[in-house]
């Protein structure tokens, strides 16, 4: 018998409260207004897909990256305020960017 059976046999009447329901939640990352650029480049001939201008502090870009690395299954790294990921995922990354509320521009070919 568990505490919540306990308190039944000790408060029939009694109706628990209904825990609110959180409809919005909270962003898991720092948001900002300006735009984060999506690049391409060959970096020793091969491809990596380059994030400049996000200006969260080193956990959000450590979080991100993780997420970004996790999501693609490809490695990468965070220097420099610039996130890299190996190889050319440019669609994918910006439709996750999108859909956790960031504005992505794509920039190159």
């Amino acid at each position: 018998m568990d505490l919540g059976d306990q308190l039944k046999n000790l408060f029939p009447d009694h109706e628990p409260e209904k825990e609110p329901d959180n409809d919005k939640e909270k962003p898991s990352y720092w948001l900002q207004d300006d735009p984060i650029i999506c690049k391409y480049e060959k970096r020793k001939g091969k491809p990596v897909t380059i994030l400049e201008g996000y200006n969260g502090a080193d956990s959000d870009f450590k979080k991100l990256t993780k997420d970004l690395k996790t999501l693609l299954g490809v490695g990468g790294s965070f220097k420099n305020e610039t996130i890299i990921i190996q190889g050319d995922y440019r669609g994918k990354i910006m439709d996750f960017l999108k859909e956790n509320g960031f504005s992505v521009k794509r920039v190159g070919g």
